[in-house]
């Protein structure tokens, strides 16, 4: 499989997908096209009418969208997990991917992706922090319904985690003040091995 991702300093959703993969275990390569260049979209568009990325190149065709690619890689790859086992905490976690997926727009319109931010946003907007005690009481939600043990939502990681990392970074570049339980959480998504090599990447694109 071939993922085809943006800059990894500012590509969220990019990060979802390669997350995503990284949970599967298996190889695959990856081609970085850089966002707002006078030809991102001249190259997106060779692989996706979209113009929009990620984009996973697979046998079975190209998959547009970082949920799409989720469930197409938990269907390829049962026995990876990336699901809770749990019918109620698997539930729970499809809820918790498709509000963040279709929401959420305060926190992105205003706390925008950036891993080498490390400053407050000022002022709060209002809608912003509604957001964001509606984000940590959705994942509440999520530690409740668990029936496993572990750092992550729902004990070990899983697309649910993949899909809240990029959230994790926008609260702590904007440096937003959080629970004892919530920072944890944060903390757990910068010590993920999967992400810390994202996060690298990403942050060596700066001095590049």
């Amino acid at each position: 499989m071939h993922l085809i991702i943006g800059d990894k300093l500012y590509s969220s959703w990019s990060l979802r997908a390669a997350l995503a993969l990284e949970l599967t275990g298996v190889d695959y390569s990856e081609e970085l096209i850089k966002l707002n260049q006078s030809d991102t979209r001249e190259r997106v568009l060779k692989y996706s009418p979209t113009g929009k990325v990620p984009l996973l190149k697979t046998e079975h065709g190209v998959i547009g969208d970082s949920l799409a690619i989720a469930e197409y890689l938990n269907e390829q790859f049962p026995g990876a997990q990336l699901w809770p086992k749990d019918i109620a905490a698997r539930a729970q976690a499809r809820s918790a991917c498709a509000q963040m997926h279709s929401g959420f727009f305060a926190i992105r319109g205003n706390m925008s992706f950036d891993l080498s931010r490390n400053a407050p946003l000022s002022p709060v907007l209002a809608d912003v922090q509604v957001e964001v005690q509606r984000m940590t009481a959705l994942w509440a939600e999520c530690r409740a319904v668990a029936t496993e043990t572990g750092p992550f939502l729902f004990g070990g990681a899983c697309l649910v985690d993949a899909y809240f990392a990029p959230i994790a970074v926008r609260l702590r570049t904007y440096q937003v003040e959080l629970s004892a339980v919530d920072a944890a959480y944060v903390e757990t998504i910068y010590q993920w091995p999967a992400f810390k090599a994202w996060h690298k990447a990403g942050l060596e694109e700066v001095v590049r």
